[in-house]
Protein backbone atom coordinates (compact mmCIF):
# COMPACT_ATOMS: atom_id res chain seq x y z
CA UNK A 1 0.00 0.00 0.00
CA UNK A 2 1.11 3.58 -0.58
CA UNK A 3 0.42 6.96 0.99
CA UNK A 4 -0.85 8.65 -2.15
CA UNK A 5 -1.35 11.95 -0.37
CA UNK A 6 2.38 12.18 0.41
CA UNK A 7 4.64 12.62 -2.64
CA UNK A 8 7.84 12.07 -0.68
CA UNK A 9 6.55 8.70 0.50
CA UNK A 10 6.51 7.06 -2.93
CA UNK A 11 7.63 3.42 -2.59
CA UNK A 12 10.26 1.51 -4.57
CA UNK A 13 9.73 -2.23 -4.09
CA UNK A 14 5.93 -1.95 -3.85
CA UNK A 15 5.54 0.76 -6.51
CA UNK A 16 2.86 0.10 -9.12
CA UNK A 17 1.88 -3.33 -7.82
CA UNK A 18 -1.78 -4.32 -8.08
CA UNK A 19 -1.67 -7.99 -7.09
CA UNK A 20 -1.80 -9.20 -10.69
CA UNK A 21 1.25 -7.67 -12.37
CA UNK A 22 3.90 -9.94 -10.83
CA UNK A 23 5.05 -11.76 -13.94
CA UNK A 24 8.29 -11.27 -15.87
CA UNK A 25 6.69 -9.14 -18.59
CA UNK A 26 5.29 -6.81 -15.94
CA UNK A 27 8.61 -6.54 -14.14
CA UNK A 28 10.43 -5.79 -17.39
CA UNK A 29 7.88 -3.06 -18.15
CA UNK A 30 8.80 -1.48 -14.79
CA UNK A 31 12.50 -1.50 -15.72
CA UNK A 32 13.26 -4.88 -14.23
CA UNK A 33 16.57 -6.69 -14.79
CA UNK A 34 18.07 -3.54 -16.29
CA UNK A 35 20.55 -3.17 -13.44
CA UNK A 36 21.70 -6.77 -13.65
CA UNK A 37 22.17 -6.41 -17.41
CA UNK A 38 24.05 -3.12 -16.99
CA UNK A 39 26.41 -4.50 -14.36
CA UNK A 40 27.20 -7.53 -16.53
CA UNK A 41 27.41 -5.61 -19.82
CA UNK A 42 29.76 -2.99 -18.37
CA UNK A 43 31.71 -5.70 -16.53
CA UNK A 44 31.67 -3.61 -13.37
CA UNK A 45 34.22 -5.06 -10.92
CA UNK A 46 32.53 -6.97 -8.08
CA UNK A 47 34.33 -4.89 -5.47
CA UNK A 48 32.77 -1.76 -6.99
CA UNK A 49 29.32 -3.33 -6.67
CA UNK A 50 29.95 -4.01 -2.99
CA UNK A 51 31.30 -0.48 -2.50
CA UNK A 52 28.09 0.94 -4.00
CA UNK A 53 25.97 -1.09 -1.58
CA UNK A 54 28.11 0.11 1.32
CA UNK A 55 27.74 3.74 0.24
CA UNK A 56 23.94 3.42 -0.03
CA UNK A 57 23.49 2.82 3.71
CA UNK A 58 21.36 -0.28 3.02
CA UNK A 59 20.95 -2.25 6.23
CA UNK A 60 19.55 -5.74 6.68
CA UNK A 61 15.75 -5.62 6.62
CA UNK A 62 15.21 -8.87 8.51
CA UNK A 63 15.71 -7.62 12.04
CA UNK A 64 19.35 -7.07 12.96
CA UNK A 65 19.91 -4.05 10.69
CA UNK A 66 23.50 -5.06 9.90
CA UNK A 67 25.10 -3.06 7.03
CA UNK A 68 24.52 -5.12 3.88
CA UNK A 69 27.62 -4.08 1.96
CA UNK A 70 29.81 -4.87 4.94
CA UNK A 71 28.28 -8.35 5.21
CA UNK A 72 28.91 -8.95 1.51
CA UNK A 73 32.55 -7.95 1.96
CA UNK A 74 33.04 -10.77 4.46
CA UNK A 75 32.68 -13.37 1.70
CA UNK A 76 36.17 -14.69 0.86
CA UNK A 77 36.51 -13.91 -2.85
CA UNK A 78 39.45 -16.22 -3.52
CA UNK A 79 37.91 -19.28 -1.87
CA UNK A 80 38.63 -22.19 -4.27
CA UNK A 81 35.45 -24.25 -3.70
CA UNK A 82 31.70 -23.71 -3.84
CA UNK A 83 30.14 -20.72 -2.08
CA UNK A 84 26.46 -20.13 -1.38
CA UNK A 85 23.95 -17.31 -1.27
CA UNK A 86 20.84 -17.78 0.88
CA UNK A 87 17.70 -15.68 1.16
CA UNK A 88 15.88 -15.83 4.49
CA UNK A 89 12.17 -15.82 3.62
CA UNK A 90 11.25 -17.73 6.78
CA UNK A 91 8.91 -15.00 7.93
CA UNK A 92 7.27 -16.36 11.08
CA UNK A 93 7.31 -13.66 13.77
CA UNK A 94 3.90 -12.38 14.89
CA UNK A 95 3.11 -9.06 13.21
CA UNK A 96 5.46 -9.58 10.26
CA UNK A 97 3.99 -10.08 6.77
CA UNK A 98 6.04 -8.00 4.32
CA UNK A 99 8.29 -10.66 2.77
CA UNK A 100 5.39 -12.83 1.64
CA UNK A 101 4.00 -9.85 -0.26
CA UNK A 102 7.33 -9.40 -2.06
CA UNK A 103 7.27 -13.10 -3.00
CA UNK A 104 3.69 -12.85 -4.23
CA UNK A 105 3.67 -9.47 -5.94
CA UNK A 106 7.27 -8.63 -6.94
CA UNK A 107 9.27 -11.88 -6.95
CA UNK A 108 11.52 -10.87 -9.84
CA UNK A 109 12.92 -7.97 -7.80
CA UNK A 110 14.15 -10.55 -5.31
CA UNK A 111 15.61 -12.72 -8.07
CA UNK A 112 17.44 -9.79 -9.66
CA UNK A 113 18.74 -8.63 -6.29
CA UNK A 114 20.08 -12.08 -5.49
CA UNK A 115 21.73 -12.35 -8.91
CA UNK A 116 23.49 -9.00 -8.39
CA UNK A 117 24.61 -10.10 -4.92
CA UNK A 118 25.89 -13.41 -6.29
CA UNK A 119 27.90 -11.59 -8.95
CA UNK A 120 29.39 -9.26 -6.35
CA UNK A 121 30.54 -12.15 -4.16
CA UNK A 122 31.52 -14.65 -6.86
CA UNK A 123 28.74 -17.10 -6.01
CA UNK A 124 27.11 -19.48 -8.49
CA UNK A 125 24.40 -21.19 -6.38
CA UNK A 126 21.66 -19.69 -4.24
CA UNK A 127 18.66 -20.83 -2.21
CA UNK A 128 15.54 -19.06 -1.03
CA UNK A 129 14.25 -20.63 2.20
CA UNK A 130 10.51 -19.86 2.34
CA UNK A 131 8.33 -20.14 5.45
CA UNK A 132 6.27 -23.30 5.60
CA UNK A 133 2.90 -21.65 6.15
CA UNK A 134 2.81 -19.50 3.00
CA UNK A 135 2.56 -22.23 0.37
CA UNK A 136 0.97 -19.98 -2.27
CA UNK A 137 3.90 -17.58 -2.03
CA UNK A 138 6.25 -20.52 -2.51
CA UNK A 139 4.39 -21.61 -5.65
CA UNK A 140 4.43 -18.06 -6.99
CA UNK A 141 8.18 -17.79 -6.48
CA UNK A 142 8.73 -21.11 -8.27
CA UNK A 143 6.79 -19.73 -11.24
CA UNK A 144 8.93 -16.61 -11.25
CA UNK A 145 12.10 -18.75 -11.17
CA UNK A 146 10.91 -20.67 -14.24
CA UNK A 147 10.24 -17.42 -16.09
CA UNK A 148 13.66 -15.99 -15.17
CA UNK A 149 15.46 -19.15 -16.29
CA UNK A 150 13.60 -19.26 -19.59
CA UNK A 151 14.51 -15.63 -20.29
CA UNK A 152 18.19 -16.12 -19.47
CA UNK A 153 18.29 -14.18 -16.20
CA UNK A 154 19.24 -17.32 -14.28
CA UNK A 155 21.43 -20.26 -15.26
CA UNK A 156 24.60 -20.44 -17.31
CA UNK A 157 26.08 -17.33 -18.97
CA UNK A 158 23.36 -14.92 -17.85
CA UNK A 159 22.35 -12.49 -20.65
CA UNK A 160 25.38 -13.55 -22.70
CA UNK A 161 27.96 -12.85 -20.00
CA UNK A 162 30.48 -15.21 -18.44
CA UNK A 163 28.56 -15.08 -15.14
CA UNK A 164 26.44 -18.08 -14.14
CA UNK A 165 24.06 -18.30 -11.21
CA UNK A 166 21.37 -20.83 -10.36
CA UNK A 167 18.71 -20.15 -7.75
CA UNK A 168 16.43 -22.66 -6.04
CA UNK A 169 13.45 -22.36 -3.68
CA UNK A 170 13.29 -24.46 -0.53
CA UNK A 171 10.07 -24.93 1.42
CA UNK A 172 10.35 -24.91 5.22
CA UNK A 173 7.92 -26.43 7.69
CA UNK A 174 6.71 -23.42 9.66
CA UNK A 175 9.22 -23.44 12.52
CA UNK A 176 9.87 -19.93 13.85
CA UNK A 177 13.36 -20.95 15.00
CA UNK A 178 14.40 -21.47 11.37
CA UNK A 179 14.30 -17.71 10.91
CA UNK A 180 17.60 -17.77 12.84
CA UNK A 181 20.16 -18.00 10.09
CA UNK A 182 22.16 -20.99 11.31
CA UNK A 183 19.00 -22.96 12.18
CA UNK A 184 17.85 -22.15 8.64
CA UNK A 185 21.09 -23.62 7.29
CA UNK A 186 20.64 -26.76 9.37
CA UNK A 187 17.11 -27.17 8.02
CA UNK A 188 18.28 -26.50 4.47
CA UNK A 189 20.80 -29.33 4.88
CA UNK A 190 17.95 -31.67 5.87
CA UNK A 191 18.71 -31.71 9.58
CA UNK A 192 16.75 -30.62 12.63
CA UNK A 193 16.38 -26.83 12.58
CA UNK A 194 18.42 -25.83 15.62
CA UNK A 195 20.87 -22.91 15.85
CA UNK A 196 24.59 -23.56 15.63
CA UNK A 197 27.25 -22.36 18.00
CA UNK A 198 29.07 -19.29 16.67
CA UNK A 199 31.88 -18.86 15.77
CA UNK A 200 32.43 -20.09 13.14
CA UNK A 201 30.05 -17.71 11.36
CA UNK A 202 28.30 -18.52 8.06
CA UNK A 203 30.67 -16.27 6.08
CA UNK A 204 33.40 -18.84 6.69
CA UNK A 205 31.44 -22.00 7.56
CA UNK A 206 27.86 -21.91 6.34
CA UNK A 207 25.76 -24.17 4.12
CA UNK A 208 27.44 -27.59 3.81
CA UNK A 209 30.43 -26.11 5.62
CA UNK A 210 31.12 -23.63 2.80
CA UNK A 211 31.26 -19.81 2.90
CA UNK A 212 27.69 -18.49 2.84
CA UNK A 213 26.02 -15.08 2.84
CA UNK A 214 22.46 -14.82 4.17
CA UNK A 215 20.18 -11.81 3.74
CA UNK A 216 16.50 -11.13 4.20
CA UNK A 217 13.97 -11.05 1.35
CA UNK A 218 13.42 -7.30 1.51
CA UNK A 219 17.17 -6.65 1.62
CA UNK A 220 17.77 -8.46 -1.66
CA UNK A 221 14.63 -6.98 -3.25
CA UNK A 222 15.92 -3.46 -2.51
CA UNK A 223 19.21 -4.00 -4.39
CA UNK A 224 17.94 -3.37 -7.99
CA UNK A 225 16.31 -0.11 -6.90
CA UNK A 226 19.47 0.93 -5.08
CA UNK A 227 21.47 0.60 -8.29
CA UNK A 228 18.76 2.25 -10.40
CA UNK A 229 18.88 5.35 -8.19
CA UNK A 230 22.57 5.28 -7.35
CA UNK A 231 24.03 4.94 -3.86
CA UNK A 232 23.87 8.62 -2.95
CA UNK A 233 20.24 9.15 -3.97
CA UNK A 234 19.22 5.94 -2.26
CA UNK A 235 20.94 7.05 0.93
CA UNK A 236 19.28 10.46 0.74
CA UNK A 237 15.84 8.85 0.59
CA UNK A 238 16.37 7.93 4.21
CA UNK A 239 18.85 9.44 6.63
CA UNK A 240 22.51 8.90 7.56
CA UNK A 241 23.18 5.27 8.50
CA UNK A 242 19.60 4.46 7.46
CA UNK A 243 19.48 4.55 3.66
CA UNK A 244 16.49 3.97 1.44
CA UNK A 245 12.91 2.91 2.08
CA UNK A 246 11.53 0.31 4.46
CA UNK A 247 8.36 -1.77 4.29
CA UNK A 248 6.44 -1.62 7.55
CA UNK A 249 3.80 -4.24 8.32
CA UNK A 250 1.21 -2.25 10.26
CA UNK A 251 -1.39 -4.26 12.18
CA UNK A 252 -3.56 -4.02 15.25
CA UNK A 253 -6.00 -1.24 16.07
CA UNK A 254 -5.63 0.77 12.84
CA UNK A 255 -8.21 1.54 10.17
CA UNK A 256 -6.23 0.03 7.27
CA UNK A 257 -3.77 -2.70 8.32
CA UNK A 258 -1.26 -3.56 5.64
CA UNK A 259 2.26 -3.11 4.27
CA UNK A 260 3.43 0.47 3.81
CA UNK A 261 6.78 1.34 2.21
CA UNK A 262 8.14 4.68 3.38
CA UNK A 263 11.61 6.28 3.64
CA UNK A 264 13.53 5.40 6.76
CA UNK A 265 13.26 8.35 9.14
CA UNK A 266 9.56 8.92 8.42
CA UNK A 267 7.75 9.81 11.63
CA UNK A 268 5.56 7.23 13.31
CA UNK A 269 2.70 9.73 13.21
CA UNK A 270 2.95 9.83 9.40
CA UNK A 271 3.06 6.04 9.17
CA UNK A 272 -0.01 5.82 11.40
CA UNK A 273 -1.79 8.28 9.10
CA UNK A 274 -0.86 6.07 6.11
CA UNK A 275 -2.69 3.22 7.85
CA UNK A 276 -5.79 5.39 8.24
CA UNK A 277 -5.18 6.33 11.85
CA UNK A 278 -6.70 4.55 14.82
CA UNK A 279 -9.61 2.23 14.18
CA UNK A 280 -12.96 3.53 15.40
CA UNK A 281 -11.36 6.79 16.60
CA UNK A 282 -9.62 4.87 19.36
CA UNK A 283 -6.88 6.36 21.50
CA UNK A 284 -3.33 5.15 20.93
CA UNK A 285 -1.99 3.37 24.01
CA UNK A 286 1.21 1.67 22.90
CA UNK A 287 3.14 0.31 19.93
CA UNK A 288 5.38 -2.71 19.41
CA UNK A 289 7.54 -1.21 16.63
CA UNK A 290 9.61 -4.11 15.32
CA UNK A 291 7.78 -7.41 15.60
CA UNK A 292 6.66 -9.28 18.69
CA UNK A 293 10.20 -9.60 20.09
CA UNK A 294 10.69 -5.82 20.29
CA UNK A 295 10.03 -4.07 23.62
CA UNK A 296 6.78 -2.11 23.73
CA UNK A 297 6.81 1.69 23.50
CA UNK A 298 4.11 3.88 25.12
CA UNK A 299 2.10 6.22 22.90
CA UNK A 300 3.61 9.45 24.25
CA UNK A 301 7.10 8.28 23.30
CA UNK A 302 6.15 6.65 20.02
CA UNK A 303 4.36 9.74 18.68
CA UNK A 304 7.64 11.66 19.01
CA UNK A 305 9.73 8.96 17.31
CA UNK A 306 10.87 8.43 13.73
CA UNK A 307 10.84 5.04 12.01
CA UNK A 308 14.52 4.21 11.60
CA UNK A 309 16.97 1.94 13.38
CA UNK A 310 18.66 4.60 15.47
CA UNK A 311 15.55 6.54 16.51
CA UNK A 312 13.70 3.41 17.61
CA UNK A 313 16.76 2.32 19.60
CA UNK A 314 16.78 5.70 21.36
CA UNK A 315 13.11 5.15 22.23
CA UNK A 316 14.09 1.95 24.02
CA UNK A 317 13.08 -0.64 21.45
CA UNK A 318 14.16 -2.09 18.09
CA UNK A 319 13.08 -1.52 14.49
CA UNK A 320 13.53 -5.25 13.92
CA UNK A 321 11.63 -6.56 10.92
CA UNK A 322 9.46 -3.43 10.75
CA UNK A 323 6.31 -5.12 12.08
CA UNK A 324 4.38 -2.33 13.78
CA UNK A 325 1.69 -3.61 16.17
CA UNK A 326 -0.60 -0.76 17.21
CA UNK A 327 -2.63 -1.04 20.43
CA UNK A 328 -5.47 1.20 21.60
CA UNK A 329 -6.76 2.00 25.08
CA UNK A 330 -8.89 -1.16 25.26
CA UNK A 331 -5.90 -3.48 25.22
CA UNK A 332 -4.92 -5.25 28.42
CA UNK A 333 -1.15 -5.53 28.62
CA UNK A 334 -1.28 -8.65 30.76
CA UNK A 335 -3.37 -10.46 28.16
CA UNK A 336 -1.18 -9.15 25.33
CA UNK A 337 1.96 -10.38 27.06
CA UNK A 338 0.33 -13.76 27.73
CA UNK A 339 -0.17 -14.24 23.98
CA UNK A 340 3.45 -13.34 23.24
CA UNK A 341 4.82 -15.52 26.04
CA UNK A 342 2.80 -18.49 24.78
CA UNK A 343 4.22 -18.06 21.28
CA UNK A 344 7.85 -18.09 22.44
CA UNK A 345 7.18 -20.98 24.81
CA UNK A 346 5.76 -23.04 21.93
CA UNK A 347 8.46 -22.03 19.42
CA UNK A 348 11.55 -22.62 21.56
CA UNK A 349 13.59 -25.39 19.95
CA UNK A 350 14.60 -26.66 23.40
CA UNK A 351 18.33 -26.74 22.74
CA UNK A 352 19.30 -24.26 25.48
CA UNK A 353 18.15 -24.78 29.07
CA UNK A 354 17.53 -21.08 29.89
CA UNK A 355 15.19 -20.75 26.90
CA UNK A 356 13.60 -24.20 27.10
CA UNK A 357 12.77 -23.85 30.81
CA UNK A 358 12.58 -20.08 31.07
CA UNK A 359 9.96 -19.54 28.37
CA UNK A 360 7.74 -22.06 30.13
CA UNK A 361 8.17 -20.27 33.43
CA UNK A 362 7.34 -16.91 31.83
CA UNK A 363 4.19 -18.25 30.24
CA UNK A 364 2.94 -20.00 33.39
CA UNK A 365 3.53 -17.02 35.69
CA UNK A 366 1.81 -14.59 33.30
CA UNK A 367 -1.02 -17.12 32.83
CA UNK A 368 -1.76 -17.22 36.56
CA UNK A 369 -1.67 -13.42 36.82
CA UNK A 370 -4.15 -13.13 33.92
CA UNK A 371 -6.44 -15.69 35.56
CA UNK A 372 -6.57 -14.02 38.98
CA UNK A 373 -4.10 -16.29 40.76
CA UNK A 374 -1.07 -14.03 40.79
CA UNK A 375 0.83 -13.00 43.90
CA UNK A 376 2.83 -9.78 44.48
CA UNK A 377 6.20 -11.54 44.18
CA UNK A 378 5.34 -12.64 40.62
CA UNK A 379 6.45 -9.36 39.08
CA UNK A 380 9.96 -9.55 40.48
CA UNK A 381 9.97 -13.22 39.55
CA UNK A 382 9.16 -12.36 35.92
CA UNK A 383 11.96 -9.82 35.79
CA UNK A 384 14.37 -12.31 37.31
CA UNK A 385 13.45 -15.08 34.85
CA UNK A 386 13.79 -12.72 31.89
CA UNK A 387 17.16 -11.49 33.12
CA UNK A 388 18.41 -15.06 33.49
CA UNK A 389 17.38 -15.92 29.92
CA UNK A 390 18.90 -12.91 28.16
CA UNK A 391 22.40 -13.43 26.82
CA UNK A 392 22.56 -17.05 27.94
CA UNK A 393 21.36 -18.87 24.82
CA UNK A 394 22.95 -19.92 21.53
CA UNK A 395 20.58 -17.80 19.45
CA UNK A 396 18.44 -14.71 20.03
CA UNK A 397 15.11 -16.48 20.65
CA UNK A 398 15.77 -16.38 24.38
CA UNK A 399 16.28 -12.62 24.22
CA UNK A 400 13.20 -12.35 21.98
CA UNK A 401 11.10 -14.02 24.67
CA UNK A 402 12.56 -11.96 27.51
CA UNK A 403 12.51 -8.46 26.00
CA UNK A 404 8.71 -8.15 25.67
CA UNK A 405 8.37 -9.14 29.33
CA UNK A 406 10.89 -6.59 30.53
CA UNK A 407 9.40 -3.90 28.29
CA UNK A 408 5.85 -4.52 29.51
CA UNK A 409 6.87 -4.47 33.16
CA UNK A 410 8.94 -1.33 32.65
CA UNK A 411 6.04 0.69 31.26
CA UNK A 412 2.91 -1.08 32.56
CA UNK A 413 3.88 -2.40 35.98
CA UNK A 414 0.73 -0.84 37.42
CA UNK A 415 -1.51 -2.94 35.16
CA UNK A 416 0.10 -6.14 36.36
CA UNK A 417 -0.18 -4.98 39.98
CA UNK A 418 -3.88 -4.24 39.43
CA UNK A 419 -4.43 -7.72 38.02
CA UNK A 420 -2.76 -9.29 41.04
CA UNK A 421 -4.54 -7.13 43.62
CA UNK A 422 -8.05 -6.99 42.11
CA UNK A 423 -8.07 -10.26 40.12
CA UNK A 424 -9.33 -8.44 37.05
CA UNK A 425 -8.19 -6.20 34.21
CA UNK A 426 -7.52 -2.50 34.64
CA UNK A 427 -8.75 -1.43 31.20
CA UNK A 428 -12.32 -0.23 30.83
CA UNK A 429 -13.39 -2.83 28.25
CA UNK A 430 -13.23 -6.40 29.59
CA UNK A 431 -11.57 -8.95 27.33
CA UNK A 432 -12.39 -12.66 27.20
CA UNK A 433 -9.86 -14.95 28.89
CA UNK A 434 -7.02 -16.47 26.86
Amino acid sequence: MTCVHERHLQPLILAGLNGENWQLKDYLARGGYQQLKRILAENIPPEHVIAEVKASGLRGRGGAGFPTGLKWSFMPRQFPGQKYLVCNSDEGEPGTFKDRDILRYNPHALIEGMAIAAYAMGITVGYNYIHGEIWQAYERFEQALEQARAAGYLGANIVGSNFSFELYAHHGYGAYICGEETALLESLEGKKGQPRFKPPFPASFGLYGKPTTINNTETFAAVPFLFALGAQKYLELGKPNNGGTKIFSVSGDVARPGNYEVPLGTSFATLLACAGGMRGNGQLKAVIPGGSSAPIVPAEIMLQTDMDYDSIAQAGSMLGSGAVIVMDQTRCMVRALLRLAYFYYEESCGQCTPCREGTGWLYRVIHRIEHGKGVPDDLELLNSIAENIMGRTICALGDAAAMPVRGMLKHYWHEFEHHIEHKRCLVAQPVESF
